[in-house]
Parts: structure tokens; C-alpha cells; sequence
């Protein structure tokens, strides 16, 4: 099929867990729409996601997400080049709405299906701000489910150095959170709470893995915080809130930052991103923009729109993707633990 125009037009759908969203994104780094449709009032309710009502919610607003973003854009599905559409990993009805949605848009417009990797699309959202930023390059991605060191060694190639042996760094804090009675989302709020509380009252364990030095383990943190909490409370002593949440914080913090730093020295690489929704938790982009200047390494991270899941970074991820040749077919299928790297 003949280009229409020489820039590049991607659609992009992101459904993974409980944000609908939709984004025109041209030429891989140049965003002319992201709309989000966030859920987050209604999990509340029950302190977390809940699949099945994340499903249905996107049934309903996928179609006004994705006319808002084109009408953003100023464009129509007849514009299109093709269409991106995370299609692992996350909650498997979530993803099936978006690629449903997106692989109808390709039957009925016949333009190319690219299928996304989450993990891939958080990466990816580095480019948006930062058009200096080009592989190689070493990302942190920590998220609600993810904490992966990667080497980006090309667009779409990765070479994963270390991954989270239990908790992922935002399963966490939303665990920390309940328990302190946060509720959820835990990780903005107790990064809210730490400002006022002293990160050196309490010295929380901090696990390393032995044979494996990039990877990580919070299941012990966050054990440490809950049996402080049981004790305080089972022994009648006051619980300062804003002190476990700083001290917890610090570290896990020092952890990612620690993890990461040395990768990027024994591995000689002077560029470090972060991506994912807890890279916006200011005080992981304090500790790690000052780690990188002191040790000469470039910084990059995302505007926090773009941290926490949202079409954008799916379309700048698909347009690499597009470029490389990737196509899908109409039988593509969600894989709610599609590994990265994995096609």
C-alpha cells in the first residue's frame, strides 16, 4: 500500500489496565493528540484494580477516546499510515478491547496493525521530550508491575540486565500505602507523605541477590514496614505515617538508583533513562538526576503525562516498529505476560 503523505501518521491504543487512551503520533516523536480516560476514581472504591470492571470501562469509552484523539489531531482514520495497539503484557480483558478495537480499524481502513509491548511503549516515552535521546542507551523501567534494568540497544532491541525477583517497586508502595491507610494509588501518595517526614527514622532492609547484582527484591522492604506497623499497633505505640512512608521510600529508591548507576559503569554506558509510573516519584528523579551527575552520566526522563500508561508512548513505540517492518495480522491476541523482546 502506497504511503498517502510523507510523514507518518500512527493511531496508537493503549488498554493494558485501568487507562483508555488514544494518541496521533507523527514521525515517531511528534505528539498531536494523547487522550486519557483514567479510572482510577472508580477503583478506589476497592483499593485497587478490579479486571472486570477495568474491561467493561473500556468497552465504553474506547470509541469516544479514539474520535477525541483524531479530532485532536485534526485528522481522519483515512489519514492513518497504521495503527499501534499494546497488546501485552497487563490484565488480559483490558488488553482485548484495545486490540479488538484496533485490529477492526485495520480490516476496515486496510492499514497495517503494529502490536506493541508495554514495556516497550514506557521506554519509548523517552523520545517524546528528548529528541537527542538515540540508542544505545541504559532505561530503568519501574511501574505498578514492572521493575526491569534494560539495555536499549537499538529501536525495538533490548537486552534485559535485571528484573524484580518478587514486588515490583509500585506493587509496593500501593501494599506500603494500604497498610499505612493511604489506599490507593499508593505510590503518589506516600511520595506526597514523605515530604513531611524524616527518611532516616527507620532503617529498612535493603536485599541484594547474590548471583544476579541488577536484580531486584522488595518483597522484604515491604515485609519489614508491615510487621512495623503490626508491632506499633499491637503494642499501643503511635505510628508516624509520614516516617515509615519516607523511610520506606529512601529505600527502595536507593535500591533502583544503586542497581542502576552500576550497571551503567560496569556496562561504560554515559546515558540512563527512566520510564514507567513510578519514574515520576520526585524523590527517584532527585536521587537518580544526582546520582548521574556525579558520575557523568546523561539523565532522561519523562514528563510524568507520559510516565503513567498513556497512548503516546505506544504510538512513538509502533512508529519504530512500523519502520522496521513489523506487521500483525488480524488473528494478533492479547498476552497478558508477554515477555520483552518477545514478538
Amino acid at each position: 500500500m502506497e504511503k498517502k503523505n510523507e510523514d507518518v501518521l500512527i493511531l496508537a491504543i493503549e488498554s493494558s489496565c485501568d487507562e483508555t487512551a488514544a494518541s496521533v503520533v507523527k514521525n515517531g516523536r511528534t505528539i498531536l493528540s494523547n487522550i486519557i480516560s483514567s479510572q482510577i476514581e472508580l477503583h478506589k472504591l476497592y483499593g485497587g484494580v478490579v479486571p472486570e470492571i477495568a474491561s467493561r470501562k473500556h468497552i465504553e469509552k474506547i470509541n469516544q477516546v479514539i474520535e477525541e484523539a483524531l479530532k485532536e489531531a485534526d485528522v481522519t482514520l483515512d489519514d492513518l499510515d497504521a495503527i499501534g495497539v499494546t497488546y501485552g503484557p497487563g490484565l488480559v480483558g483490558a488488553l482485548l478491547v484495545g486490540v479488538a478495537e484496533a485490529k477492526a480499524i485495520s480490516f476496515a481502513k486496510d492499514i497495517p496493525l503494529v502490536g506493541v509491548h508495554h514495556i516497550e511503549g514506557h521506554i519509548s516515552a523517552n523520545y517524546i521530550e528528548h529528541p537527542d535521546l538515540e540508542p544505545p542507551f541504559l532505561c530503568l523501567v519501574v511501574s505498578g508491575g514492572h521493575t526491569h534494568l534494560v539495555i536499549v540497544k537499538d529501536y525495538g532491541e533490548f537486552e534485559i540486565l535485571g528484573r524484580t525477583r518478587d514486588d515490583a517497586a509500585g506493587e509496593a508502595f500501593d501494599k506500603v500505602a494500604r497498610a499505612i491507610g493511604l489506599g490507593y494509588p499508593g505510590g503518589p501518595k506516600i511520595d506526597r507523605l514523605s515530604k513531611e517526614g524524616n527518611a532516616y527514622a527507620f532503617d529498612f532492609p535493603k536485599a541484594k541477590v547474590d548471583e544476579a547484582p541488577y536484580d531486584f527484591s522488595f518483597s522484604g522492604v515491604k515485609s519489614a514496614v508491615l510487621n512495623h506497623l503490626n508491632k506499633c499497633r499491637m503494642q499501643g505505640e503511635e505510628i508516624v505515617a509520614a516516617d515509615v512512608a519516607a523511610s520506606f521510600q529512601r529505600c527502595v529508591v536507593e535500591v533502583l538508583v544503586e542497581h542502576a548507576i552500576a550497571a551503567a559503569k560496569d556496562y561504560k554506558i554515559d546515558k540512563l533513562a527512566i520510564a514507567g509510573g513510578v519514574a515520576s516519584n520526585s524523590g527517584l528523579r532527585t536521587a537518580m538526576e544526582e546520582a548521574c551527575r556525579k558520575h557523568n552520566i546523561g539523565f532522561y526522563h519523562p514528563s510524568p503525562i507520559f510516565c503513567t500508561d498513556n497512548a503516546a508512548m505506544i504510538g512513538v513505540a509502533a512508529y519504530y516498529e512500523y519502520q522496521k517492518g513489523t506487521r500483525h495480522g488480524l488473528d494478533l491476541n492479547a498476552i497478558p505476560n508477554l515477555r520483552l523482546g518477545e514478538r
